[in-house]
């Protein structure tokens, strides 16, 4: 038997050389190939079908803004930037983009839902059920009796928070808050709708609520002695360590003059 004789080396070297240009145009020509069938007009987006959160945008609206920013085919559109176009449309908060084989895409939206105005008063900003302050037409707010909140502009959340853990109890009292504003110093102040404002102190939820529970206790108590309903309430100081100041409409603690002879 003859035994083999192994090829020289710059036999090998040729042939890996052979096998891996083979490979190279192979992988070339499949890239070449699919760019050229994903530019095919079957390809081009033909429609987005819109779901989801509708209420303030309706289809046609929303692909008139979004179609001047959207460039490709069904391979080659790039997803993150036709969500950034959605999501750029007043009242939309996410968007969800999927490709819907073979030309089209389909949209999920999220809407913004107002739970208050937010900033000082005459501002036109609100504020959603996460905290995150956003601008929208105002006038197209499904409620009329929004309460407004107000704040540094990072702490939204912690506003929405604090709002959500005092309303109720001035509600129980039949006081409800028009406004509550966290100020740069950390101290909270109510506003209810009667126009009284109460200074509720600093602090967190876990340090106001218990404060403002011992004043409301007390309340009804106290404005009995002068024959005033809670309603009466003018202002309230509740930083106090041991006790709170009060104003009540129509009762004055100061001692009226003597008359003169």
């Amino acid at each position: 038997m003859t035994p083999a004789v192994a090829n020289p080396l710059d036999v090998k070297l040729m042939n890996m050389a052979a096998t891996v240009l083979f490979v190279v145009f192979v992988v070339l020509g499949g890239l070449a190939a699919a760019r050229w069938l994903s530019r095919l007009p079957v390809f081009a987006i033909q429609g987005i079908a819109v779901t989801g959160d509708v209420n303030h945008n309706n289809t046609l609206t929303l692909r008139a803004n979004v179609a001047p920013r959207m460039a490709g085919t069904f391979f080659t559109v790039d997803l993150a930037r036709v969500r950034a176009a959605f999501e750029a449309v007043p009242w939309v908060r996410h968007a969800v983009v999927h490709r819907d084989f073979p030309n089209r895409l389909r949209v999920t939206l999220q809407e913004h839902q107002a739970v208050a105005y937010w900033g000082a008063e005459g501002e036109l900003r609100l504020i959603n059920s996460f905290g995150e302050v956003f601008e929208a037409n105002v006038d197209e707010v499904d409620q009329d009796t929004l309460p407004r909140l107000n704040g540094p502009e990072d702490q939204g959340a912690e506003v929405l928070a604090m709002y959500r853990a005092v309303a109720p109890l001035f509600t129980g009292m039949e006081l409800p808050v028009e406004q509550l504003e966290l100020s740069g110093r950390g101290g909270w102040r109510v506003r209810l709708d009667s126009g009284a404002v109460i200074e509720l102190g600093r602090g967190s939820v876990d340090d106001v609520v218990p404060r403002l529970q011992r004043f409301l206790k007390t309340l009804t108590q106290v404005t009995s002695r002068y024959g005033r309903h809670a309603s009466a309430i003018e202002s309230a100081d509740l930083r106090h360590d041991n006790g709170y100041a009060i104003r009540l409409r129509g009762v004055s603690t100061l001692v009226p003059e003597s008359p003169k002879r």
